[in-house]
C-alpha cells in the first residue's frame, strides 16, 4: 500500500473522472461530497438558499452541506443516504462524475452500482472507530470489481485533535485489509469533511502530513484503463441495411455500435463471433463522415468485405486476439435480488448487447467478508458475493473481467420481470484444494 504522499504522480490526467464514495453509516460521505462540491464552488445559488433552509429547520448551527446530496425526503428526514445519487463538478483542471453510494448493509448492491464504472472509489473511515465490516464489505466490492483507484479518507480528524497516531493506526488497519484482498495501493488521506480540512485545501492542523488534499488527488488520478491499449472489440447494436433508400445505398449493409475496447482501422482484419467468420473492415462511417480508424469510446458503423449474416448481440473483434465463445460462463457475481439465488434457476444473461437464457449449474461458494475468505454455499442472499457457473442456451465471447472490464462483465436478468438480478465479471480464479474442499472450505482470489 503506497503512501499518499507518492500517489500522485506526474501523469497528465484526462479530462473527466468518475469517482464514487462509500463508507459505513454515519461515517461523513455524504458530508464529504457537500463539502467538495461547496468548497469548488460548484453549487448553484439557489440550491445552497435551500440548504441553508433546511439546516435552520432542523435546528443546526451550520450549514448541512450533506443535503446537497442526499435530495431524496425521505433521506432527508432520517438522515441517511438510502439511493445512489450523482452529481457532476467540474475544477480548472477536471471535470468530475460523482456517485455517492449509501452506507447500510442492505444498499451493497448501490455500492455495486456506483463502483461499477468509477475509476476512483473514495472510502470513509471514522478516524474513532477504525476499520468497520462495511469498510471491508466496500473494499473488497472496489478490489472485485478492478476500480483502478482507492483513496481512504479518515474523516472526523478534527475529533480526535487531529492526532497522527490515531491517523496511523486506522492507515496500518486499511492496509492489512487491503493486503488480504490483494489490492495493489490503497491510498490514505486525513480529512475532516464537516469543517473543510484536506478536502480542497490542505490543512495546517495535520503538519504531520505532507500528502495533497483530497481535491489535489482527484485531479491527478488517472483516469482508469485506457481502452484504446486493449484489443478491439465493438458489440453490435444494430445491422443496417436501407431497403427505401436511393438506388445508390440500397447495397449499403453496415453494423453499427460503440467501439467497447482498442482501435479499428480500416483493412483491419476482423472475426465476427459467436460465428468465428474472418473478414476484413473495408470502411468506418459516422454521422460526420468517414473515417481511417476509431477508437473506444467512439459509435461507428463498420462496413466488412463479406455478407456476413451480423446481427444485433453479435461481437466484431481483432482476429488475431479474439476471445473463445462459450455456453459455460463461470464468474463472481454481487447478488442484488431480494429473492436468494439457488441452483437450478433460469436467468437472463446480458454481455455486451447479446442476451441469452441460462441456467444456474453451480454455486460454488460465496465470500465471507469477516475472514475475507470464501466458504461453501448452494445459495445467494441479497448483497452476497459469490461464483456461479451458468449454462446457457447460445455461446457469449466474454473476456476475463481482469483484463477488461468493458468486455468482461455481465448481468443477470429476470426473465419475468425484467429486474436485474445480479452484476457479474468473468474472472480467472485461484485452485480448488480437493482436500480442503471436503474439509468444506473452498478457495479462489477475488
Amino acid at each position: 500500500m503506497a503512501s499518499t504522499s507518492s500517489a500522485t504522480t506526474a501523469t497528465s490526467p484526462a479530462t473527466l473522472l468518475r469517482l464514487a464514495t462509500a463508507g459505513s453509516v454515519d461515517d461523513g460521505k455524504s458530508t464529504l461530497v457537500g463539502r467538495l462540491l461547496y468548497d469548488s464552488k460548484s453549487v448553484l445559488t439557489d440550491q445552497l438558499d435551500a440548504v441553508e433552509r433546511v439546516s435552520r429547520a432542523k435546528g443546526l448551527g451550520h450549514v448541512d452541506l450533506a443535503l446537497l446530496t442526499d435530495g431524496l425526503r425521505a433521506e432527508r428526514e432520517q438522515g441517511i443516504t438510502i439511493d445512489v445519487a450523482y452529481r457532476y463538478f467540474a475544477t480548472a483542471n477536471r471535470t468530475f462524475i460523482l456517485a455517492d453510494c449509501p452506507g447500510h448493509v442492505q444498499y451493497t448492491r448501490n455500492t455495486v452500482t456506483g463502483s461499477s464504472t468509477a475509476d476512483v472509489l473514495v472510502l470513509l473511515v471514522d478516524a474513532r472507530n477504525g476499520v468497520q465490516e462495511q469498510t471491508r464489505r466496500h473494499l473488497a466490492v472496489g478490489q472485485l470489481l478492478r476500480v483502478p483507484t482507492i483513496v481512504v479518507a479518515v474523516n472526523k480528524m478534527d475529533l480526535v485533535d487531529f492526532d497522527q497516531a490515531t491517523f496511523n493506526r486506522v492507515s496500518t488497519e486499511v492496509r492489512a485489509v487491503a493486503s488480504e484482498l490483494g489490492a495493489d495501493a490503497v491510498h490514505t488521506i486525513p480529512v475532516s469533511a464537516l469543517e473543510g480540512d484536506n478536502i480542497v485545501e490542505r490543512s495546517d492542523r495535520t503538519p504531520w502530513y505532507e500528502g495533497p488534499s483530497l481535491l489535489e488527488f482527484l485531479e491527478n488520478a488517472p483516469a482508469g484503463t485506457e481502452f484504446a491499449d486493449l484489443p478491439f472489440r465493438l458489440p453490435v447494436q444494430l445491422s443496417i441495411r436501407p431497403q427505401d433508400a436511393a438506388p445508390e445505398f440500397r447495397e449499403y449493409r453496415g453494423y453499427a455500435g460503440q467501439v467497447a475496447t482498442g482501435v479499428v482501422r480500416v483493412g483491419d482484419p476482423v472475426v465476427v463471433l459467436p460465428a468465428g467468420r474472418r473478414t476484413t473492415v473495408t470502411a468506418i462511417d459516422t454521422a460526420d463522415g468517414p473515417l481511417t480508424e476509431a477508437f473506444a469510446p467512439q459509435s461507428v458503423t463498420l462496413r466488412l468485405a463479406d455478407p456476413i449474416d451480423t446481427t444485433r448481440g453479435d461481437l466484431i473483434a481483432a482476429a488475431s486476439d479474439a476471445p473463445e465463445p462459450t455456453q459455460d460462463l463461470s464468474g463472481l457475481v454481487a447478488w442484488l435480488a431480494e429473492k436468494p439465488l439457488r441452483v437450478g434457476a433460469r436467468v437472463l444473461v446480458k454481455h455486451g448487447t447479446r442476451t441469452v437464457q441460462g441456467i444456474v449449474r453451480e454455486i460454488t461458494g460465496r465470500l465471507d467478508l469477516d475472514a475475507l475468505a470464501p466458504i461453501p454455499t448452494d445459495t445467494l442472499e441479497l448483497n452476497d458475493i459469490g461464483r456461479v457457473t451458468l449454462r446457457l442456451a447460445a455461446p457469449v465471447a466474454p473476456d476475463d473481467y481482469t483484463v477488461s472490464r468493458r468486455t468482461g462483465s455481465f448481468l443477470l436478468i429476470d426473465p419475468q420481470t425484467g429486474g436485474t438480478l445480479a452484476a457479474g465479471m468473468v474472472r480467472g480464479f485461484g485452485a480448488f484444494d480437493e482436500a480442503a474442499e471436503q474439509a468444506a472450505t473452498v478457495s479462489w482470489s477475488i
